[in-house]
């Protein structure tokens, strides 16, 4: 569904050339949730926005679902792949109710049966009819983070990437989203690319890991893998052996 190959990403600070990643590849089977994890810096944020086209990139190959991606993305490509950030607040509109955050892409892409939607998308996200016309200000930050995945899943696209979906969150609260996150999975049959520095969040939803460092693509390991250290990279190892506590089983 996904095919990145030798995808490289430059900013230019104060007259220096800085490489946010550097030949990247990797492949996302259609179904797949795949993980990418890495220190902060590591450029894992700025893959997934170069595959969303939100940056700009330069690559031999960056195909969704067998389509070249252009660095300027038309409105059905928009559609096809949907982003879930990093902060809930910041990512929803502050005077505008959950309604009309739910209807704008619904407006936007001209879709029928409006109302029926953003009630089933309320529905689906866990929350209750009460929280439709609140403000964001006037929801916990579980409750936001659910109103911009249902948000992203208005559309039904086929892809959803998600960017550290739960760091912004209390820790009691991160187990309600990564479970909801994987029930909407299987439900809407998606496509996921999950970035976190957490791995037990990736190991929780995915079965392969991209490890990133300053740029750069370590190596891919499966989650059980990763659980058991069967690493080629010293650099994994030392990720894991920072994350204290880190076990799939108990994500």
């Amino acid at each position: 569904m996904i095919t990145v190959e030798n995808l490289d990403v430059t900013f230019r600070v104060g007259g220096h050339r800085i490489h946010a990643a550097q030949d990247v590849s990797f492949e996302v089977a259609p179904g797949e949730t795949f993980g990418i994890v890495g220190e902060s810096g590591s450029g894992k944020s700025t893959v997934l926005r170069a595959i969303a086209g939100l940056v700009p990139f330069s690559a031999s190959r960056l195909e969704i679902d067998g389509r070249a991606a252009a660095r300027r993305r038309s409105k059905a490509d928009r559609r096809m792949l949907q982003f879930v950030f990093q902060d809930p607040y910041g990512s929803l509109h502050p005077r505008k109710t959950v309604d009309e955050i739910l209807r704008e892409p619904l407006e936007i892409h001209g879709v029928s049966g409006i109302d029926e939607k953003v009630q089933q998308a309320i529905a689906d996200v866990g929350l209750q009819s009460i929280h439709r016309f609140r403000y964001p200000h006037q929801l916990s930050g579980g409750q936001r983070q659910r109103v911009a995945i249902a948000r992203a899943l208005i559309l039904s696209p086929p892809i959803l990437l998600l960017d550290e979906p739960t760091s912004a969150l209390d820790v009691s609260v991160q187990a309600e989203i990564l479970n909801l996150l994987g029930r909407l999975r299987q439900s809407y049959r998606l496509t996921s690319i999950l970035v976190s520095h957490d791995l037990a969040v990736v190991a929780h939803l995915c079965n392969r890991v991209a490890i990133m460092q300053l740029g750069r693509l370590v190596e891919i390991i499966t989650a059980d893998d990763m659980r058991a250290g069967r690493v080629s990279s010293d650099y994994t190892r030392r990720l894991i052996a920072a994350s204290r506590g880190f076990s799939r089983a108990g994500a």
